[in-house]
């Protein structure tokens, strides 16, 4: 799924050249081009079993569409904050998150369940939320000052903490191919900052 979301990078860039007139240098197209290789390489099938609620292929769907957002994300919130504060637009994009997201609780009816979740489970949501916010602070102040098509694949560079939190955590490991992609990505990274 990471590596999927992370396939934004390449959309950001050529958005931003496209919308936002950033250029692409020989070093950042190299690295753009990295960067998509190495994510296609760790795009992998699991092996899920059919008890699973993610056996069907439906979760993909979902991980492209926020690969797409992602990308929209960074490129609208550039536009966004060219002479407002990054503080002020990380609270109102937060707030439009916020009205979006208990929509959805209140359109699916999962309203009830609030009362039912387990504190251990709550409290890793809550851990989730702040490094959320910190994230975005960060990712919002960023992007004032910088160029979306260097921010981006700077900010994605998490799939590095993400890899190794699984890994820790759920004994989730890359296969070569997958580390290959991975490699990649660093690297086309790296290339972006020349």
């Amino acid at each position: 799924m990471v590596p999927i979301d992370k396939s934004s990078t390449v959309l950001t860039i050529l958005l931003a050249f496209l919308l936002l007139g950033e250029p692409i240098g020989l070093s950042q197209g190299i690295g753009a081009i990295l960067i998509g290789v190495g994510t296609l390489l760790m795009i992998e099938p699991k092996h899920v079993p059919s008890t699973s609620s993610f056996s069907s292929k439906g979760w993909m769907g979902y991980a492209f569409g926020s690969a797409i957002f992602a990308s929209l994300t960074a490129i609208l919130g550039k536009i966004g904050i060219q002479s407002i504060d990054a503080n002020l637009g990380t609270a109102i994009r937060t707030g439009v998150v916020l009205v979006m997201a208990w929509g959805m609780v209140l359109i699916t009816g999962n309203m009830q369940n609030v009362r039912h979740i387990p504190k251990k489970e709550l409290l890793f949501i809550c851990l989730s939320g702040f490094a959320t916010g910190a994230s975005w602070l960060c990712y919002f102040h960023a992007l004032q000052d910088g160029p979306a098509s260097v921010v981006v694949p700077v900010d994605k560079l998490s799939i590095l903490v993400t890899i190794g939190f699984s890994s820790l955590a759920f004994h989730e490991h890359l296969t070569k191919k997958a580390a290959l992609g991975l490699a990649l990505t660093v690297a086309g990274t790296f290339a972006m900052l020349l």
